[in-house]
């Protein structure tokens, strides 16, 4: 039902251009432009202040509207129910809890909401209560305008999206730091030590492996997570329980106060924080869990490998992101050879340079498995380097793990099984690529030479495309053109909206499956699943889309065969009734509108709210053969840049053998 919401909201300049999926510029040039365009209330005059309504109405009648104005006013509300900033975090779990008792009970809440306000406000804590859990209570002075409006954006998301909304917000609200591990590095070290039914992350963060575990691993039963951060603890406990995980996160620093002394995981998977010198050195120097020797005072991340180890099983696996400096320091070296000569340490696996965009250093994944008591310890270990193929480190980490798992030792270009006492030595050095072979230089000059005139081909091929976009001239811009949404569109039958199961297969199988990172890069189905009637089948014309607002991504399928991954929706257009080029071009300047307006790796993209203009059927087509200039022009620069990367390996790799030399 319709529920009212305070009128008086305000929205600051940057809250302007979320709302219209603009820069905070165009927002300036719009006061400035316009006589009409809405004075401010309050604020200072570097800040200003507007009010919601009036701004709603001008973007209205603008036809600049693009973000719904129900999230603005649940913003806005929820900011005006905390006395200050400081307690805004306390309304958010408050907000938390009233949308798993929502989840929970949506029957109660639809009877409740009917009554006057003083009936819910005596109500609610005690409906809510039974459905928080551990959480602390934080209900505001008066709840009901809250409540009211979080139902109304419940309607419109989801209650795990709204949570989900509100969290990203309040991250950026208070321009709060969070390190994000990439999705792909995440999947990577979950198909690395998955599958699980009980997976810990002691350094859970915004839960990103465990939200990720729920949905690749079936039958998980428990995820347990810790995260130092109270308020961050909070939201991660919340969005999980909200997406129906069985988790259980506790606030507290797992090193100093571990929130599950005694508890075993299957599996676990964490990005533990590096260089840190105030891990407890001093305070744990005795303790137990360093079963592998006492971790040096600037080797924190030897305490949160070994912590790992003491909350596996036995025969469970540990997988960790760790800097490369941890594999050659000389402090840990004690450390690193204990671990090799019980057989602990079973894989190191560079990644590609940026592979985590944050680092300035390419980070590495180690496998550790905990030994079972009258285990043979093995005599070897999987060293991998993907440095040298950045977009299928992925599929080169995973097929060099699963050869070593079925005991095939042979190497790859990638991939090399080191015996331990070769690794015994003073240094103790665990870096993949110094026990890789220098990768072969060319049998012949005419390996470069190939590689060199088919770059100068696409060269060719990409100046053209290039010049095609002479075809696209300036126009003055119209804003007299009726808009729609995906999801109207899809209520009138034009097109489909559809999306793989929740447990989306992977791993062993001979389907193919199209991944997030094949659609995101331009490439071929990378993953495999086995054949299930629930999966979601490409075919040649369907539209590939994004789910994560951190990857804009919308493709047209040109052939038939792979299903579709986790991550991803698929819109099948009806031809005769709208242009796949031209409903594909609108999808994508939505998702890249929704990574503008995103702060956290898992802020989503409702391909449903994406807008696009009600055309012709030759306007459609003309406009789709426009934006397909475009994405032929990303498909024909992506090409190129991987050509010249194959040229210049090629390159070096032949002046530094001698089989390339300077032209006399």
């Amino acid at each position: 039902m319709g529920v009212p919401v305070p009128n008086d909201a305000t929205v600051t300049a940057a809250d302007i251009a979320r709302l219209a999926a603009v820069g905070r510029a165009a927002v300036s040039n719009w006061r400035r432009r316009h006589d009409d365009f809405p004075q401010p209330v309050g604020g200072t005059a570097v800040s200003p202040t507007f009010s919601l309504a009036e701004v709603e109405d001008w973007l209205r009648g603008q036809g600049k509207l693009a973000d719904s104005p129900v999230r603005e006013r649940v913003w806005q509300t929820l900011r005006a129910a905390a006395h200050g900033d400081v307690e805004l975090a306390d309304v958010l779990t408050f907000a938390g809890a009233f949308l798993l008792y929502l989840r929970a009970d949506p029957g109660h809440w639809r009877e409740l909401s009917s009554a006057p306000d003083e009936k819910i406000a005596g109500s609610l804590a005690g409906a809510v209560r039974p459905h928080t859990g551990p959480m602390p209570d934080a209900q505001p002075a008066d709840p009901v305008p809250l409540v009211r409006a979080l139902s109304q954006l419940v309607g419109e998301l989801g209650v795990a999206e709204t949570f989900e909304f509100l969290r990203t917000r309040y991250l950026e609200h208070h321009s709060r730091r969070v390190y994000l591990t990439p999705e792909p590095v995440v999947r990577l070290m979950l198909d690395l030590g998955g599958p699980a039914r009980t997976v810990l992350d002691p350094a859970c963060g915004t839960g990103a492996y465990l939200g990720m575990a729920n949905e690749a691993f079936k039958g998980v039963e428990r995820l347990l997570g810790q995260e130092i951060d109270d308020t961050t603890a909070r939201m991660t406990a919340i969005q999980l329980a909200l997406r129906g995980a069985p988790a259980e996160i506790h606030p507290g620093d797992s090193l100093l106060a571990d929130a599950f002394p005694g508890r075993e995981a299957d599996l676990v998977a964490t990005n533990p924080p590096f260089n840190d010198r105030g891990w407890g050195y001093e305070e744990l120097t005795g303790d137990p869990r360093w079963e592998y020797g006492l971790p040096p005072r600037m080797e924190s991340e030897l305490a949160w490998l070994q912590h790992g180890l003491a909350h596996v099983r036995h025969g469970g696996t540990v997988v960790l992101l760790m800097p490369p400096a941890v594999a050659n320091r000389r402090s840990g070296r004690r450390v690193r050879a204990e671990l090799l000569r019980r057989g602990a340490l079973r894989a190191v696996i560079g990644l590609p340079s940026g592979a985590v965009p944050n680092m300035a250093v390419a980070l590495a994944v180690w496998v550790l498995r905990r030994p079972a008591p009258g285990d043979t310890p093995p005599d070897d270990v999987l060293m991998v380097d993907t440095s040298a193929d950045p977009r299928n480190f992925h599929k080169a980490a995973v097929n060099a793990w699963r050869r070593y798992l079925k005991g095939k030792p042979e190497g790859t270009d990638a991939s090399v099984v080191v015996r331990i006492i070769d690794l015994l030595d003073d240094e103790v050095d665990l870096t993949p690529a110094r026990y890789l072979p220098q990768r072969s230089a060319p049998a012949a000059e005419g390996s470069f030479t190939a590689a060199q005139e088919l770059l100068l081909t696409k060269t060719g091929q990409l100046r053209d495309t290039a010049a095609g976009l002479s075809a696209l001239t300036q126009a003055q811009a119209r804003d007299d053109v009726p808009m729609t949404t995906i999801g109207e569109l899809a209520k009138a039958g034009v097109l489909q909206i559809l999306r793989p199961p929740a447990r989306a297969g992977g791993g062993e199988g001979t389907v193919p499956v199209l991944t997030l990172e094949d659609v995101a890069q331009g490439g071929e189905p990378t993953g495999t699943t086995a054949p299930d009637d629930d999966q979601v089948r490409v075919t040649a014309g369907d539209i590939v889309v994004s789910l994560a607002a951190r990857y804009p991504v919308a493709r047209v399928m040109a052939e038939d065969g792979p299903v579709l991954g986790p991550g991803l929706a698929l819109v099948r257009v009806e031809p005769s009734r709208a242009d796949p080029d031209f409903v594909a071009g609108w999808l994508l300047l939505g998702a890249q509108g929704a990574r503008l307006r995103s702060s956290t790796s898992s802020a989503r993209f409702d391909v449903r709210r994406a807008r696009l203009p009600r055309l012709t059927p030759d306007e459609q087509a003309e406009l789709g053969r426009a934006f397909r200039r475009l994405t032929d022009l990303e498909a024909a620069l992506r090409e190129t840049h991987a050509l010249g990367a194959d040229v210049l390996r090629l390159g070096l790799e032949g002046l530094g053998a001698g089989a390339l030399r300077p032209a006399d």
